[in-house]
């Protein structure tokens, strides 16, 4: 068992309610714990914590004889029950004779000798006293004005008398004993001296309100950078007649539509059920995590979550250069860190929009972002990095397929075909956009499709026969094949 010491002593002064006054503090053991008057010293053993009585301080004489003995007897210290001021020799004798002086004013000696006689003993009830100590001023600390989990914590290390570190550790179930998480989010485990029975005792309840102090501050600290993500997220998904509307709330909540926009889908897929979400854990971690990174960077950045989705947005004057590049440096960060918390079985799929201007151009380079991530996708390219390819048609495609209202329209075009079932509707799609791209020619789309011409025939006769349109009048056909554009653009999400 471990000896207690003066420096021992003297750390759980605050617990003890006693006061260091005079003489060292240094690592003398003291071996036992008694109440005497101070005219008794002298029949005092070695190593003895002496506790003296009286509610009146000592005439300063007696102070200087009892000092002596004591210090000729080696006794560990002394403990006056009632505040005194030690004269110039008095402090000359305390520091000499190596006597440790303390005051525990008011203190009743036969219940601080049995405190301390539990110290030295340091049997379970000393370490139940010590931990619950330690918790009542964590306690008092967080509900100070200035709470944080670094004041917590420091004030529950000098209560409890030994040292808890918060080592980082994400991998910590958050079940755990010493877990501080920070909502659902494990972000450490609470270390300390597994030989000191009072680590146990009081761990759990620390790691605890260290993980609401943490919640708190985070809250704090990234509440303005979540309303703007919220918004943002509304203004992706809104209908493009609203986006006007957007500017008041973005200009009080600090987001800057007028800037340059360049975004990141992030797209999460299991590699072993497809249709399966997300783990419900993985979000939260993943936003924190997103958060933290950002956080200190020059630009401005918004992290929103559209279900299972993360968009990545980074904001920056017009015409910043090497715009793309940092978004793609952030969001490669936070793919992986994805991959590594969600698993093995688990694909992250980044696409990565154009910087663009305005409130139309976030839209625009977000739907660009989550195009590029679906298109990877439905091409087996899953866990990658896709970047938007803005030439030619494609760009043209993916500004129709931005505004609900046109992806609208052009769905209920095709709407008919998908009464055939999801496979059928798919094939059929395909077929009519081939023989539509060459100028209806059966020949030519077979040899894209590998199909015989008249098995193109066949399909494209049932498709006649469930749409009721003129495949030979040339607004039908322009109209027919930007509906099947469109739909196969964002069709590999559904795949």
């Amino acid at each position: 068992m471990a000896q207690t010491t003066i420096v021992n002593l003297a750390e759980q002064g605050e617990r003890l309610r006693i006061g260091h006054r005079a003489g060292p503090v240094d690592d003398r053991v003291v071996a036992r714990v008694t109440v005497v008057p101070l005219d008794l010293m002298n029949t005092v053993a070695g190593g003895t914590l002496v506790i003296v009585p009286g509610a009146e301080p000592p005439a300063p004489y007696r102070l200087d004889v009892a000092l002596r003995q004591a210090g000729a007897r080696e006794v560990a210290g002394i403990v006056f029950t009632t505040e005194v001021t030690l004269p110039a020799t008095a402090l000359l004798l305390a520091d000499r004779g190596g006597v440790p002086v303390f005051a525990a004013p008011g203190a009743d000696p036969a219940g601080l000798a049995l405190s301390v006689d539990r110290l030295l003993s340091g049997g379970a009830s000393e370490a139940i006293m010590r931990a619950t100590h330690a918790i009542e001023k964590a306690v008092e600390a967080a509900a100070g004005p200035d709470s944080t989990p670094e004041v917590i914590l420091a004030a529950a290390n000098r209560a409890l008398g030994t040292e808890l570190v918060l080592v980082e550790d994400p991998s910590v179930a958050w079940s755990a004993a010493d877990a501080v998480c920070v909502g659902e989010v494990p972000i450490g485990r609470l270390a300390g001296s597994e030989s000191d029975p009072a680590v146990p005792v009081a761990r759990p309840v620390i790691a605890s309100l260290l993980s609401r102090a943490a919640q708190r501050r985070n809250s704090d600290r990234f509440a303005p950078t979540r309303s703007r993500a919220d918004l943002i997220v509304e203004l992706v998904l809104a209908e493009s007649a609203r986006v006007e509307g957007f500017a008041g709330r973005a200009a009080r909540l600090g987001l800057p539509l007028q800037l340059s926009h360049a975004a990141g889908w992030l797209i999460p897929t299991n590699l072993v059920v497809p249709d399966t979400r997300a783990p419900r854990s993985v979000q939260p971690a993943i936003e924190l995590f997103a958060l933290q990174l950002v956080e200190d960077r020059e630009e401005m950045w918004h992290v929103a979550f559209v279900q299972d989705d993360l968009i990545l947005v980074g904001t920056e004057e017009h015409g910043a250069g090497d715009h793309q590049r940092r978004l793609r440096e952030v969001a490669e960060r936070i793919q992986e860190y994805a991959r590594t918390l969600a698993g093995p079985e688990w694909a992250y799929t980044l696409g990565l929009g154009t910087p663009q201007l305005g409130a139309n151009g976030l839209r625009s380079s977000a739907a660009e972002a989550r195009l590029a991530a679906e298109s990877a996708i439905a091409a087996g390219r899953r866990g990658g990095v896709e970047l938007t390819d803005v030439t030619g048609l494609r760009r043209v495609l993916l500004d129709v397929y931005a505004s609900p209202v046109s992806r609208g329209l052009l769905a209920d075009i095709l709407l008919p075909l998908d009464a055939l079932g999801p496979e059928r509707a798919h094939t059929s799609i395909l077929t009519l956009r081939a023989y539509l791209a060459h100028r209806n020619s059966l020949a030519h789309a077979g040899r894209e499709l590998n199909l015989h011409p008249n098995a193109v025939g066949y399909r494209l006769k049932r498709v006649r026969e469930v749409l009721q349109l003129d495949l030979d009048d040339p607004d039908t056909r322009f109209a027919l094949e930007l509906a099947c554009r469109v739909r196969l653009l964002g069709a590999g999400r559904r795949q």
